[in-house]
C-alpha cells in the first residue's frame, strides 16, 4: 500500500490575527496527534520567493499509511471539529493529495 501526501494551501481572511492563525495550526496538531493513520504533520507559512503563491499564505502537509487512513480521517469528528473552527478564519483553501 503506498503512503498519501495531503497537502493543504490556506489564504487566511484579512484581519485575522496571528493569534488566531496560531490557533488554528495548533488545533490541527491536535487533531494529527489523535487521529488514527496519520505519520507525520509539519505547516508553517509561506515563504517562497517565486511569486506564484496566489494569495496562500500558509500550508501544511500530512502523511497518512495510506489512503484508508486519508479516507478516515475526513469525516473523523476531530477533523470535523477543526473544520468548524478554523473556517471562519479562512478566506480559501486548496488541498492536493498524493501517493508515495
Amino acid at each position: 500500500m503506498s503512503k498519501v501526501k495531503h497537502i493543504g494551501l490556506i489564504k487566511f481572511k484579512e484581519g485575522t490575527t496571528q493569534d488566531q492563525i496560531d490557533q488554528v495550526f495548533s488545533e490541527l496538531m491536535d487533531v494529527s496527534e489523535n487521529v488514527p493513520g496519520i505519520e507525520d504533520y509539519v505547516s508553517g507559512p509561506n515563504t517562497s520567493p517565486e511569486g506564484q503563491s496566489q494569495g496562500y499564505t500558509h500550508g501544511f502537509v500530512m502523511t497518512f499509511t495510506d489512503a484508508a487512513a486519508r479516507d478516515a480521517y475526513l469525516p473523523h469528528p476531530d477533523h470535523e471539529r477543526f473544520k468548524s473552527m478554523s473556517l471562519p478564519f479562512v478566506e480559501s483553501v486548496a488541498v492536493c493529495d498524493f501517493e508515495i
